[in-house]
């Protein structure tokens, strides 16, 4: 009898095609209506928006929201009226809201109305899982609490509600199965309370909401440390559940997940279509939340138990950010429009608009997954089918990798057998792909891993 070593075991698995019963894919197909996605953006469209925004002069949270010139209240509602432009040429394809909340704290002394502007494209067949992009629309100075000197906030973040926007003008022209939403955050930099807003609008709808690609500062490819680059991105992504409960986090400290939260495995996702719709862009996935010390409106989803992620430039220039206009030491410090790359800027609105196709036309990740094998040579993958998919397929990759190594297409089934693949020495994970060959992100076992935001039972340990 043949008998293989694990490596070529591995290889020939990992090559073997869908179960003879299966019509669907054995791997993802090359989608056509991606490549064209990767060279969509305008750059042209991503400057007006931009310019308009730096126009209003300040749009810090707690300026003035009564003129039609300056100030937040200017500027939420020319997004809003941008949003309703997109959705007249779609013939009403798209349906723009305004929540809001009162706030009051640290940065915001007296109670605040926080509003943001959101436009929503429901989906075709899974309208309740939605696919989320933010940006904030309030800027700042040097002092958090100056409300009336000019902040024009091109990058921080002008840049990101441009992308925002260009994306819902290019995916209104597309079909999407789940739902689609675009949305201009206030009160970002007083406290992440345009993030809040959202999220708690999203949980009081219902929201199955699988990704959130929060895009905060992705206009600038020149750093501080004088450092050019316009090929990469980055994508920041949580590697445990902010809330997971005590004993989850008991549980995954000794299965393993720390590196498999459904954020982590969506930045993995982001990164796959980079390296194939877009080989001039590179995604650098940082094992954070966030910067270090620092914040973002993903956070509240977070909060919320969604999966999300941010997404910035390579190389800040802090000289441009949280700054007063001024010229010092032949330094030009403040947040202009100057300091737009707007080519890179397309690409990575290119990159976001790719990533809410991709996922709006998969079918949802798997739910339930588990693994058994403990004492024994095979690893057995069980999850419960979605509905979309035409067949899954099983992920594994060593405990040190950071990408998925290996997968196995295993058809219209509901669980599959590794055989030689010992369960200790492995992550695994399963996708589900639809019978044209879009693939949902890969879902690593149990609640460490899994992107409905209910927590699920927590299965007994079985270590001896």
């Amino acid at each position: 009898m043949l008998r293989l070593t694990l490596p070529s075991a591995l290889l020939l698995l990992a090559c073997m095609p869908a179960a003879a019963a299966t019509d669907f894919p054995a791997v993802p197909r090359e989608q056509p209506s991606l490549h064209a996605l990767a060279d969509a953006p305008s750059q042209v469209e991503l400057r007006m928006t931009i310019t308009r925004l730096v126009g209003f002069g300040t749009r810090h949270t707690l300026s003035d929201t009564k003129s039609d010139t300056r100030g937040i209240g200017a500027a939420r509602r020319w997004v809003k009226s941008r949003f309703e432009a997109i959705a007249k040429d779609c013939g009403g394809c798209i349906e723009v809201v305004t929540p809001s909340q009162m706030f009051s704290g640290k940065r915001a002394p007296r109670p605040t109305e926080v509003m943001d502007v959101v436009a929503i494209k429901r989906g075709s067949t899974d309208p309740e899982r939605v696919i989320v992009i933010t940006g904030h629309l309030d800027s700042r100075v040097s002092d958090v609490m100056n409300t009336t000197s000019d902040a024009p906030g091109a990058n921080d973040d002008a840049s990101g509600v441009a992308a925002l926007i260009e994306a819902a003008r290019l995916l209104s022209k597309y079909d999407n199965r789940a739902t689609l939403v675009f949305a201009a955050l206030s009160g970002e930099e007083q406290g992440l309370y345009g993030g809040k807003v959202l999220a708690d609008y999203a949980v009081a709808h219902g929201w199955k909401v699988e990704a959130e690609l929060n895009n905060d500062i992705v206009g600038n490819s020149h750093g501080q440390n004088g450092v050019i680059d316009n090929t990469t991105v980055r994508v920041f992504s949580e590697g445990t559940k902010t809330n997971e409960s005590q004993a989850q986090a008991d549980y995954r400290r000794y299965h393993g997940g720390e590196v498999d939260s459904p954020s982590r495995n969506l930045a993995r996702y982001i990164d796959r279509l980079a390296g194939q719709y877009l080989p001039d862009l590179d995604v650098r996935m940082i094992y954070r939340t966030d910067r270090f010390g620092r914040g973002g409106d993903q956070v509240p989803f977070l909060q919320a138990g969604y999966p999300a992620v941010r997404v910035s430039e390579a190389h800040e220039n802090y000289t441009r950010q949280h700054q007063d206009l001024r010229k010092e030491g032949g330094i030009d410090y403040g947040d202009t429009i100057d300091g737009i790359d707007f080519r890179y800027l397309a690409r990575v609105t290119a990159l976001n608009a790719i990533t809410m196709a991709s996922l709006s036309r998969a079918p949802a990740p798997p739910t339930q997954v588990e693994t058994k094998g403990a004492l024994a040579t095979d690893t057995t993958v069980s999850w419960r089918k979605v509905p979309g998919a035409a067949g899954y397929r099983v992920h594994w990759r060593d405990t040190t990798a950071p990408q998925w190594q290996y997968a196995r297409a295993v058809g219209d089934v509901d669980q599959a057998v590794l055989t030689d693949v010992v369960i200790d020495d492995w992550f695994f994970g399963v996708s589900a792909v639809s019978a044209d060959g879009y693939e949902s992100p890969v879902v690593f076992p149990g609640f460490a891993g899994s992107f409905e935001r209910s927590p699920a039972p927590m299965a007994e340990s079985s270590a001896k």
